[in-house]
């Protein structure tokens, strides 16, 4: 077969039927049906927009819990006064994989200071009444254990009140700062004094979050969200709703012993999960593992249509 042969067999495109074809329209169409199924879908399975949780909405629904982590936070008592890096030098970090302390070896990198952060600072840079400037002169002119003597003896008056009337104790000028420190949370001034870093856009909520994580409140809301440790709140979406499936495993380890009541989880979850994901990698390379597949035929039945065909082939060729 020549050149000339092969040109004549190719067929003349002019003789294909044709049809009017407006891509414009297709185009809108598409476009439609897809945003009304984004839309639907979204309104039947989205999660629910829950309101941000502030300083503000915690000392208006929950004063008393508010009042008593101020009183944590000023006396260095706090989950975060005592957490270690990246916060603070707090001796004995509790994250540690063998004699390895992780949480220590990260150092302190965003340094935090619970009572001048969160309490004291906010009190100085606002104008304040006489009384609680005098309060703010009374604290700083006392020594570090005249603060925790008043800060203690004031935590346990509140933890032991009932009806609302507090017993008389040495509390020097802890109630008076906790007090402002309460009108400040109520109007939402302490939302940004605690945000504010001097930057144009103010993006870092990490002291407002680690003052609110510091209480019970924030628990107590993230519960009710079925968002608890003990919940698989790490892939749940609030509301119960189903989350980050893919997080199940690591999630996993939490909900039993001995990671569930040990301080030290995360950093024994983290070991454990970094082994696993390595023994993944090398499976290829690990003798009898690596047979499995061979020995479980599992292929021959994912690819059971391919064998079955080649099987037939066979049989017919003989």
């Amino acid at each position: 077969m020549n050149r000339h042969t092969r040109k004549a067999d190719v067929p003349d495109p002019s003789t294909f039927p044709m049809r009017p074809y407006d891509l414009v329209k297709e185009f809108t169409i598409a476009l439609a049906v897809v945003a009304l199924l984004t839309v639907g879908l979204a309104a039947v399975f989205s999660s629910p927009d829950v309101k941000p949780v502030t300083l503000a909405s915690w000392a208006q629904a929950d004063a008393a819990d508010f009042t008593a982590t101020s009183v944590s936070e000023l006396g260095g008592t706090s989950g975060t006064a005592e957490y270690g890096p990246p916060y603070n030098h707090t001796p004995g970090a509790a994250q540690k994989l063998g004699p390895v302390g992780l949480q220590s070896a990260a150092g302190v990198r965003i340094p935090v200071d619970t009572a001048n952060d969160f309490v004291l600072d906010p009190l100085r840079s606002a104008p304040e009444p006489p009384v609680v400037t005098a309060a703010l002169a009374t604290w700083d002119a006392a020594p570090a254990a005249r603060h925790r003597a008043w800060t203690a003896a004031y935590s346990d008056a509140l933890a032991k009140t009932h009806g609302g009337v507090l017993a008389r104790g040495d509390y020097g000028p802890v109630p008076v700062l906790t007090a402002r420190l309460l009108q400040l949370a109520r109007s939402g001034a302490l939302d940004g004094q605690l945000q504010a870093r001097g930057k144009f856009y103010e993006t870092d909520y990490t002291r407002p979050l680690l003052f609110l994580s510091d209480g019970s409140h924030l628990e107590s809301l993230a519960r009710a969200e079925h968002l608890g440790g003990d919940q698989w709140g790490m892939m749940n979406e609030t509301g119960d709703y189903p989350g980050q499936a893919w997080l199940w495993l690591y999630t996993f380890w939490y909900q039993i012993e001995p990671f569930k009541s040990s301080g030290n989880a995360d950093a024994l979850i983290w070991g454990l999960m970094a082994l696993l994901s390595l023994g993944l990698v090398l499976v290829p390379f690990i003798p009898g593992v690596r047979s499995v597949p061979r020995w479980t035929r599992v292929h021959r039945l994912i690819w059971r249509t391919y064998y079955r065909e080649a099987a037939g082939q066979t049989s017919g060729r003989e």
